[in-house]
């Protein structure tokens, strides 16, 4: 968050100045005055310049932007990336060539990458949380209707053998997806056992 003392001949003349500093539009910003200055005797005797304190307003939409950017350009990879927020929640989509390098194995360097990026926008400042959802090729859909397949065809299996089904470890997100796909199933039901990153959804036949 940048911050700024200017000084000027009145309060308007010490923000313009600010803001030509800052390279930044009125809107940005927060302003503060410190103190409004005096034009003096004959405006030249005793005359005291105003002075503002400036700060620029955190623009998180910027800040995951620039930080998405700067990992692309340290890869050498080259991707459109589309920023938008609704309810307080940031949704990033990339666009380019070989994003299979972004989604890593089952999502796991993209996962890495948001969350980086949730830590950015949020950790440190008092403003209301937001949530970060990152994404290319539509992978988070595709990913939650394999999940979603799997979950049913372990819940038939478990039915079938009444034995019980430890899935592989899933990251927070995915075990969601799997508890809820299930919640509502009459022959099954679903816990987590384990700690990270080794947490997993355990499946097992619901107790008569």
């Amino acid at each position: 968050m940048k911050v700024i003392e200017m000084t000027g001949k009145s309060v308007e003349d010490a923000v313009k100045n600010a803001l030509d500093e800052l390279n930044v539009s009125e809107d940005k910003v927060n302003i503060e005055v410190i103190d409004e200055g005096s034009k003096g005797i004959f405006k030249l005797l005793g005359a005291k310049p105003a002075k503002v304190k400036v700060t620029v307003k955190r623009d998180p939409i910027y800040e995951a932007k620039q930080f998405i950017k700067g990992v692309l350009d340290s890869m050498g990879m080259k991707a459109e990336i589309r920023v938008t927020e609704e309810k307080n929640i940031i949704k990033i989509n990339l666009t380019g060539p070989d994003m299979g390098i972004l989604i890593g194995y089952r999502g796991e360097t993209l996962d890495s990458l948001q969350y980086l990026i949730s830590l950015i926008i949020n950790k440190g400042h008092d403003t209301e949380y937001k949530r970060v959802v990152l994404d290319t090729e539509n992978y988070r859909a595709k990913r939650e209707e394999t999940l979603k397949r799997l979950a049913g065809k372990v819940a038939s299996t478990v039915r079938n053998t009444k034995k019980v089904i430890k899935l592989e470890p899933m990251n927070p997100y995915e075990r969601r997806i799997i508890h809820s796909a299930l919640q509502d199933n009459e022959f099954v039901e679903t816990y987590s056992e384990g700690e990270e990153p080794h947490r997993r959804v355990v499946v097992n036949l619901k107790k008569a």
